[in-house]
């Protein structure tokens, strides 16, 4: 890239990938690297599946598929109705389109190349312009374990549609696994300016990542602001089983308990306007903003309030701390 990136979005998929577009429409060529969650990625038919990865691109391409969120607009499935005729598993859906992404994909991991460079083929194929950064290029697998037995991410989110209590999560791999070497490195840049938090699970999306002790020390250590948006609205989740998850873990479900999970880790804190009365519960800088994203506008919106918010803040001595 010419241009140093000046932020850096850490997210998963659906909900992070929203504040990311807006991100991408606001800032100029070069400025934005994304760090995407690879605790999901899995094995299905064969091919290596990377969820989180695959929305972002596609959301960033203007692919996909507006109405799931996830997957590509105009998809078929002619592809697992003869899976599903031949008597395997169809419970995961993988479209026709979709699934040339999960083939190429396995095909280079197989030949020898690492999730980055296959990660940055793939981007580059659908004209992205940004840095896509898989969290690692090792294997680091979220397991939950539930009332039902203990089982991967796909299995609970998918297959059981998040019905299962969770009693834990645990990252298989994390303590191991080498962080992105790129995202290291803008985490040490003097030029970067902001790392955000998207409004992603942060329990199931951002924690595999920051799972991963020396990312997590990187992140601490960062001389830019970093700053997160909560992902919950007037006690409920914008998206997928936050509130549900928070319940059985045993957390207030509200923005509050977002910020607590960061804690020392974040300079500042983004919440909804419904929730601006929670700002004095935070102990942190915050700003209580329109934090739903419905539309484009909304996205946008929401990621010039972030990025003008994070870039305000002082970049002395830190609220976080290292553990």
């Amino acid at each position: 890239m010419s241009v140093a990136p000046k932020v850096l979005a850490v997210c998963g998929g659906v909900g992070g990938a929203k504040l990311v577009l807006g991100l991408d429409r606001i800032l100029s060529a070069g400025e934005l690297a994304v760090l995407v969650n690879t605790g999901d990625d899995f094995e299905h038919l064969g091919l290596h599946v990377s969820p989180d990865l695959d929305t972002v691109m596609y959301t960033l391409a203007g692919v996909v598929s507006e109405a799931q969120g996830w997957g590509r607009e105009g998809d078929t499935r002619r592809f697992l109705e003869e899976v599903g005729r031949l008597g395997g598993p169809t419970w995961f859906a993988l479209g026709d389109l979709d699934l040339a992404t999960h083939v190429e994909r396995t095909r280079r991991l197989r030949a020898g190349e690492s999730h980055s460079d296959v990660t940055a083929t793939l981007a580059g194929a659908f004209g992205i312009r940004r840095e896509m950064l898989p969290m690692s290029d090792d294997p680091v697998r979220t397991l939950v374990d539930t009332d039902l037995g203990t089982m991967e991410f796909q299995e609970y989110f998918v297959r059981h549609r998040c019905q299962p209590r969770v009693r834990s999560i645990r990252f298989a791999g994390a303590d191991v696994a080498r962080p992105s070497r790129r995202a290291l490195e803008l985490l040490q840049s003097d030029s970067l300016e902001a790392v955000l938090l998207c409004p992603s699970n942060p329990w199931l999306s951002i924690d595999p990542i920051l799972a991963m002790p020396a990312l997590r020390a990187a992140l601490a250590r960062c001389r830019a602001p970093v700053v997160a948006v909560s992902p919950v609205v007037a006690g409920r989740a914008i998206k997928g089983p936050t509130a549900k998850l928070m319940q059985e873990l045993g957390h207030e479900v509200s923005a509050v308990s977002v910020a607590t999970h960061y804690a020392g880790l974040l300079d500042g804190f983004v919440l909804d306007e419904l929730d601006a009365a929670l700002r004095l519960r935070l102990g942190m800088p915050s700003i209580a903003v329109p934090a739903v994203m419905n539309s484009l506008e909304d996205r946008e919106s929401l990621a010039r309030a972030t990025l003008d918010f994070a870039r305000g803040l002082p970049v002395g001595p830190r609220l976080r701390r290292a553990s």
